[in-house]
């Protein structure tokens, strides 16, 4: 398929100038994520201060460009390990999300690697993410990228059983 004068994906880490369209990403993946579960509140909430996070140093946010247009995100924050972990530092990630349209097309995965390049110049080898367990495709796209299935939370809401 000839895409014609279609601009190129592209990558860059995000400025100040993205905290609209990061929280806009934030608030397709809080309405996704309803779906999954059953406990978040109603409307809209932010589940990062993306500001402060911009201005750290421990945090790195990538964007996800297709001319003037973001089309993706996703970050990594480099946290404390708990004692008993044999790391000091592991990198979370998150608020990993792209268009719709974009999915599929390993967009996703190239997030993923600069967010690696960029904890691996940081030091931190061990890398952390969260999904609900029946989000199948997001399961499917980690795996893809190396990650593997770890612990499982599980939940159980007392007003609902006997």
């Amino acid at each position: 398929m000839d895409n014609g004068s279609l601009p190129e994906i592209s990558f860059r880490a995000a400025t100040a100038e993205d905290i609209d369209a990061l929280r806009r990403f934030e608030q397709c993946i809080v309405n996704a994520e309803r779906a999954f579960d059953p406990t978040l509140i109603p409307g809209p909430f932010q589940y990062h201060d993306i500001e402060k996070m911009l201005l750290a140093d421990h945090a790195r946010f990538i964007v996800v460009q297709r001319g003037n247009q973001l089309v993706g995100c996703g970050f990594a924050r480099i946290d404390d390990a708990k004692a008993h972990l044999s790391h000091a530092k592991q990198a979370y990630l998150g608020l990993m999300y792209l268009d719709p349209q974009y999915r599929g097309q390993s967009v996703n995965a190239g997030i993923v690697e600069r967010l690696k390049q960029w904890c691996r110049g940081k030091g931190v080898m061990e890398l952390r993410l969260e999904l609900y367990s029946d989000n199948l495709a997001a399961v499917k796209a980690y795996e893809k990228s190396g990650f593997s299935k770890h612990i499982i939370e599980m939940r159980l809401r007392l007003d609902d059983v006997g």
